[in-house]
């Protein structure tokens, strides 16, 4: 079986727990996921299976929907609240007028820098983050780029100090990191105690359960059909040329195009600058190589 199965992970599991759940419920081995879920975290985990785990470098870049709620005159070592509090702090109810959180959400829209925090799996020197900070150690973390192309505030709790807000970020963006920095521009602390990713790229929370095939996922990418020798020569990992195709160099899903034999689906195709297949995707009842 090929396709993408689109998965509310709950709290308490892992991206790895969903993966092996999938792997037992489809009876394939062939299975990935976009984008890890911690689990204190829930939401969209789209799940990879068979032939579409090949194009999981091409759906990577998508970018993001999740509803958060931080816990204001509160920190956490980790950011969220699996981690031991650290430092609090009277928090003025000033703070928490409407319009003041409104300016400091809306200040975060666009392009800037985050650092990553401790606890994440970012790599240095070959060690994570995360087991660095187990071990009771701090390292300088480069900043990284990232975007807000939307966020949203959903509710202020004033009794429980809390704001619901909503956020479209990049790939990369630190949910936990941002929750902080909101606390501190609005000159307090605060920490994450609530992440629900509602979206990943044009996989929906509202989607949950649903099966996207490979030919649906890329329904509209352009199409071409086989004859019985471009076919046979894929089948068996031969490269064609396609002659006059449209050169892309895209690294994202509209670089494919899909291939039909008689009509009937059989793969996709990424196609290169000297119009030569690079990469060849069958379905997976079919024989192929990439």
């Amino acid at each position: 079986m090929d396709g993408i199965l689109v998965v509310n992970k709950p709290l308490g599991k892992t991206s790895f727990d969903m993966v092996a759940q999938t792997r037992r419920e489809f009876h394939t081995k062939k299975v990935g996921h976009i984008g890890t879920l911690d689990p204190m975290a829930s939401g969209v985990l789209p799940i990879l299976i068979g032939s579409c785990t090949k194009l999981s470098d091409y759906l990577m870049d998508h970018d993001k929907d999740y509803v958060a709620i931080i816990k204001l005159g509160k920190t956490t070592n980790t950011g969220d609240q699996e981690g031991e509090i650290i430092e609090e702090q009277e928090v003025d109810e000033k703070l928490l007028e409407e319009t003041k959180v409104e300016e400091v959400l809306n200040s975060f829209l666009g392009e800037s820098e985050q650092i990553p925090p401790m606890y994440s799996a970012i790599k240095i020197n070959g060690k994570k983050l995360y087991e660095l900070a187990r071990a009771g150690q701090t390292v300088d973390r480069k900043p990284r780029k990232i975007y807000i192309s939307n966020i949203e505030l959903l509710n202020i709790g004033k009794q429980e100090k809390e704001i619901k807000f909503k956020v479209t970020c990049s790939k990369g963006t630190y949910i936990r990191t941002l929750c902080e920095d909101i606390a501190k521009k609005l000159g307090t602390i605060g920490y994450m105690i609530e992440l629900t990713r509602t979206r990943v790229g044009e996989f929906n929370i509202e989607d949950e359960g649903k099966v996207i095939s490979l030919e649906e996922l890329l329904s509209k990418n352009s199409s071409r059909e086989l004859d019985d020798n471009e076919y046979r020569k894929l089948s068996n990992g031969i490269m064609v040329d396609f002659g006059n195709k449209d050169n892309t160099v895209e690294s994202n899903l509209s670089c494919f195009v899909k291939l039909y034999h008689n009509k009937e689906f059989v793969g996709v195709a990424k196609i290169e600058k000297n119009n030569k297949i690079q990469r060849f995707i069958l379905k997976e009842n079919e024989k192929g190589e990439e």
